[in-house]
């Protein structure tokens, strides 16, 4: 029996596995696809160690913001693993300076006020303006966040914070590369995804129209589309 090849599809900040779940149901018919979550994990190398831990031997993977940087992190540890990879709204640079104040703010209000009152700051900066006041986006991004907890919130934030600077890592970077990004991404800017794409060699470069940083909830059918595109190479 032929193998399907393997993808996993790796989420963001507070994200779970609903954040590809379009996009898993759609490739399912030729390929296996996986989704997962990171909650309770608080560095990087953990978030890594978890995919590795219940992927085969050689498999693609798709990370979504901090779920790309999960996804550098993987190959820095282990390239030969990885056959195709997708870097999604994310970035590759250190925490700034003025980073953490920003951050841990937002976990007070998680841990002060609850999940609720932190979606309702959290979520709206990175969706496309049109899509903030849309219940059928809005909604069940509300109701991933609030399935997170604090604490989950807390120990994501420390990951980040604690990240590397990736940008060392990209020229050595040489299985086939989608760099793919939200027209709309004020998070990750285009701008910054065509400064990653120029530096791993051979890169693909793909700007999502009418999205924000969401793209994968916010523009499903495009995103399942580049995957596959990629997934063919």
């Amino acid at each position: 029996m032929v193998q399907r090849p393997v993808l996993y599809l790796l989420p963001g900040l507070l994200c779970d596995s609903f954040t590809f779940e379009k996009q898993r149901a759609a490739l399912s018919d030729e390929f296996d696809a996986h989704t997962l979550d990171f909650f309770g994990l608080e560095s990087l190398t953990s978030m890594a160690e978890r995919v590795f831990a219940q992927a085969p031997a050689k498999f693609s993977v798709c990370g979504f913001s901090m779920g790309g940087r999960v996804a550098l992190r993987m190959m820095a540890m282990a390239p030969h693993r990885i056959e195709r990879l997708c870097l999604l709204d994310t970035g590759v640079t250190p925490a700034t300076p003025d980073e953490s104040p920003k951050r841990h703010a937002l976990v007070e209000i998680a841990y002060d006020r609850g999940m609720k009152a932190l979606s309702d700051v959290w979520l709206p900066p990175m969706l496309h303006p049109v899509n903030r006041l849309n219940p059928a986006i809005v909604g069940p991004l509300t109701e991933m966040v609030c399935r997170a907890t604090p604490g989950i919130f807390a120990g994501q934030i420390r990951a980040l914070l604690g990240r590397p600077d990736f940008r060392p890592l990209l020229s050595r970077i040489s299985c086939p590369t989608l760099v793919a990004v939200g027209r709309q991404d004020e998070w990750s800017t285009v701008r910054e995804h065509e400064d990653i794409a120029a530096a791993i060699p051979g890169a693909g470069l793909e700007v999502i129209e009418d999205s924000g940083h969401f793209t994968p909830v916010e523009q499903p059918s495009a995103l399942t589309a580049a995957l596959r595109r990629l997934m063919h190479i």
